[in-house]
């Protein structure tokens, strides 16, 4: 499995789970009951289907190894396999964060990003 996952979080979202420590989750994930993140791979179809057009959103890496037993990959979009994480996220497993910015074409510009 991946040893690092993503997730796309609008950046007033982002900065208030920076200013209390955790980020326990956009809309979605509060709706659902966990934390919906993509692998490298899947994160620009994510993109595409969840957050078309939307600014000032940032990619957040994760490292898979500090989240514990309460991350699972799950079937998901055509059956592949999502990372869901069923608690808070810890501030201390982010890698990094980069803005994701919209490119000329409209679609939202990535980092590298390291499976």
């Amino acid at each position: 499995m991946s040893k690092t996952i993503y997730k796309i979080v609008p950046q007033e979202l982002w900065q208030k789970a920076r200013s209390e420590g955790v980020f326990k989750g956009a809309s979605i994930d509060l709706q659902d009951g966990y934390i919906h993140f993509s692998t490298a791979r899947q994160a620009v179809e994510t993109a595409k289907l969840h957050f078309a057009g939307q600014s000032g959103l940032l990619l957040v890496a994760v490292e898979v190894d500090r989240l514990g037993d309460a991350l699972r990959f799950e079937p998901s979009r055509a059956g592949d396999l999502f990372p869901h994480l069923f608690a808070d996220l810890p501030m201390d497993a982010i890698l990094w964060e980069k803005p994701l910015p919209l490119g000329a074409d409209g679609s939202h510009q990535f980092p590298e990003m390291p499976a």
